[in-house]
């Protein structure tokens, strides 16, 4: 009878945690630019060469950031990418490259990612990084599960990027960062709030927000203006 009661109890609180709804907020961006730009268009063509690194960390558990493989990094990443570079008008040619932790055993890909450096008239290091908190996550996992999803508990991400802006010479020339915060409130009501506020579209409108924004920035202040001799 015992054992035929507590597999009732697991039935209704798997029923009850597979009803929770999550709805995701992000913040503003911190650091925008929010000057007047204006392009570029009659600037010499330069060549760009980026240097993408995708790092993720949950404090407490982690010792260090560690590097996203392919299958982990932020999916349509290359999209909005792609998109992003029409902030850039001068940008004639470009090569991308994305840093993987295994690039530590592995002697031609840094090879070639060294002779790329060296090939352009710039190069760009864009970071990004994701964090957060194991204790958070952990005693909000532990809410949801005791009140079977009937109070409201918040999960947040913060998110971040840095970009380095090198000359021919590996000298640098200008940092940039932003910062963002996602918020994932789970509740069992919430699931009809779901459809209008999806975790996947507020972190691509992050990572879109800081490509643009940055770009935006690089092209108001004419960085990528080519070395005379």
């Amino acid at each position: 009878m015992k054992i035929k009661n507590l597999i009732v109890k697991i039935i209704v609180l798997n029923f009850a945690l597979s009803l929770a709804g999550c709805a995701t907020f992000k913040s503003e961006i911190k650091g925008k630019f929010d000057a007047t730009s204006s392009k570029n268009y009659s600037a010499e063509g330069v060549s760009v060469f980026f240097v993408f690194s995708h790092a993720r960390q949950t404090k407490g558990y982690d010792a260090i950031p560690k590097l996203d493989n392919k299958r982990q990094r932020m999916w349509g990443f290359d999209d909005f990418f792609q998109d992003a570079l029409n902030e850039l008008s001068n940008v004639k040619n470009y090569s991308t490259f994305t840093e993987y932790a295994a690039d530590v055993n592995d002697a031609k890909r840094r090879a070639v990612k060294d002779s790329l450096m060296m090939a352009h008239d710039f190069v760009m290091k864009i970071k990004f990084m994701r964090e957060k908190s194991f204790a958070s996550h952990c005693l909000g996992k532990i809410t949801s599960t005791l009140s079977l999803t009937l109070l409201p508990v918040p999960y947040t991400y913060s998110y971040s990027i840095k970009l380095a802006v090198l000359n021919s010479k590996g000298l640098l020339v200008k940092n940039y960062s932003r910062n963002a915060t996602l918020t994932k409130w789970v509740q069992t009501f919430l699931l009809f709030a779901y459809p209008f506020h999806p975790e996947k579209r507020k972190k691509e409108e992050i990572y879109v927000e800081f490509l643009h924004d940055i770009f935006r920035q690089i092209e108001a202040e004419k960085v990528l203006r080519k070395l005379k001799n």
